[in-house]
């Protein structure tokens, strides 16, 4: 078993903007990562919110995004992109495809956990996949991981 490299992620923000949320446009919001293994094929994204039916709640699964420091905002809802890039998408916990944002009750704050993982391979799943078969697809092949925060507070 190799040794997973620690990876910086980022958001622009630590408190979502509506865009990004259901009070928005639930726009998928851009990532940027620290330097990148130099063997990355691909990366991959598993959003986890913790505050919604357990500790596993998935609002996105994508994978098979071309190695970049930036993973740009504004993915369609289609299992397989090419604007703004490359990309597959799986089904997310509300049994959707793609990008769903925060969207807590009224007074209530959600969190979203941001997973980065790049790969040394490009998994060979199908499109609409869900978080399971991409954790079992992307075994033995993370180069790197690494994760950020932010929150959204539903007044």
């Amino acid at each position: 078993m190799r040794a997973v490299d620690p990876l910086q992620v980022r958001l622009g923000f630590t408190e979502f903007p509506p865009r990004y949320t259901c009070d928005g446009g639930n726009v998928s919001p851009e990532i940027r990562t620290g330097d990148l293994h130099p063997g990355a094929e691909s990366i991959a994204v598993i959003t986890v919110n913790p505050f919604e039916t357990g500790c596993s709640f998935c609002p996105w699964v994508i994978w098979d995004l071309p190695p970049s420091q930036v993973i740009p905002p504004g993915f369609p809802r289609d299992p397989v992109t090419v604007v703004p890039a490359r990309s597959v998408q799986g089904i997310n916990d509300y049994g959707e495809t793609g990008y769903h944002g925060p969207c807590p009750p009224p007074g209530a704050t959600h969190r979203y956990l941001f997973r980065v993982y790049v790969l040394d391979t490009r998994p060979d799943l199908a499109p609409g996949s869900d978080k399971h078969a991409l954790i079992a697809a992307m075994r033995g092949h993370v180069l790197q991981y690494g994760d950020t925060v932010a929150m959204y507070y539903r007044p």
